[in-house]
């Protein structure tokens, strides 16, 4: 009874807007105290720095410990990918900071940031669906991978005696390539080769509408696709449903039923009056 008690208050509390406000703060103050740290502060400054660190390490395991309680059954609570997620960032803050730890320490402490994801749904809802696309993103991925070294085996054999630092085999064109793609000064290196092969212009206009153009703006499409079903699903989970409309068949059922009871409540009337007309 007891138990059930705590799990109910606990329950308000960990769904109340306030607290939720209160600890997404204490994630923000925690971002910039490990920021902070990476200055050359005063040791009054680091001493308060370091205590502050400390009572937000605390409060942290306190809101799990709260989250645990609250979940009516224990095992669901791990069953969420979201609050393993959240378990290991807290206790991997636990580690101590003392000594030659203290870099292993601040490191993961950082790590605490990423735990603006787990509390705010939006950023979940964007997470998920970056996790979801990666399976069809590989695709893309690996057709973009098959264009690069078609094209760096292509370009290593035109290009190598033009320029061998961008040329000079398959894993440097690639390299190339990939600058060219992402447009960083890549006509510089088109009118070096255009002064030996004035035609090599289609070479890299033709790479950068295969990847720049199509296969980026799949990945941007696939991403898009997957975020709106993501949108869908959290609506429907946070929405009531909503009732279906009658169809023509449900409505004609509906009235053979009204029907049917109007002749038996008439059916009914008729026998009682024979019956009180009989005893009269």
């Amino acid at each position: 009874m007891l138990l059930q008690q705590l799990q109910h208050t606990f329950k308000q509390v960990d769904q109340s807007r306030v607290f939720q406000s209160f600890v997404i703060a204490v994630i923000v103050i925690s971002a910039l105290t490990v920021g902070a740290h990476t200055y050359s502060l005063n040791p009054a400054i680091e001493f308060i720095l370091e205590w502050l660190d400390k009572g937000i390490t605390f409060f942290f395991l306190v809101e799990l410990i709260i989250r645990y309680i609250a979940t009516n059954n224990f095992k669901h609570f791990f069953k969420q990918g979201w609050n393993i997620f959240d378990t290991i960032i807290v206790l991997g803050s636990l580690y101590p900071a003392a000594g030659s730890t203290i870099f292993i320490a601040r490191l993961l402490r950082i790590f605490r940031v990423l735990r603006l994801v787990s509390m705010i749904p939006e950023l979940r809802l964007l997470v998920n669906a970056l996790i979801k696309a990666i399976p069809q993103m590989g695709y893309i991925a690996l057709l973009m991978f098959v264009i690069f070294y078609i094209y760096a085996a292509v370009g290593s054999m035109l290009f190598a005696n033009i320029n061998p630092e961008l040329w000079q085999d398959v894993s440097i064109s690639m390299l190339t390539l990939f600058r060219v793609a992402t447009f960083e000064d890549w006509t510089d290196i088109m009118y070096e080769t255009m002064k030996v092969y004035k035609l090599s212009w289609i070479y890299y206009l033709t790479f950068i509408f295969l990847t720049a153009f199509i296969f980026l703006n799949m990945m941007v499409g696939t991403i898009l696709e997957v975020m709106s079903q993501e949108h869908s699903n959290m609506k429907a989970q946070t929405e009531p449903p909503k009732p279906e409309p009658a169809t023509q068949q449900q409505v004609e059922q509906l009235q053979k039923q009204l029907t049917d009871i109007q002749q038996s409540l008439a059916q009914l009337s008729y026998a009682k009056k024979n019956k009180a007309d009989e005893l009269s």
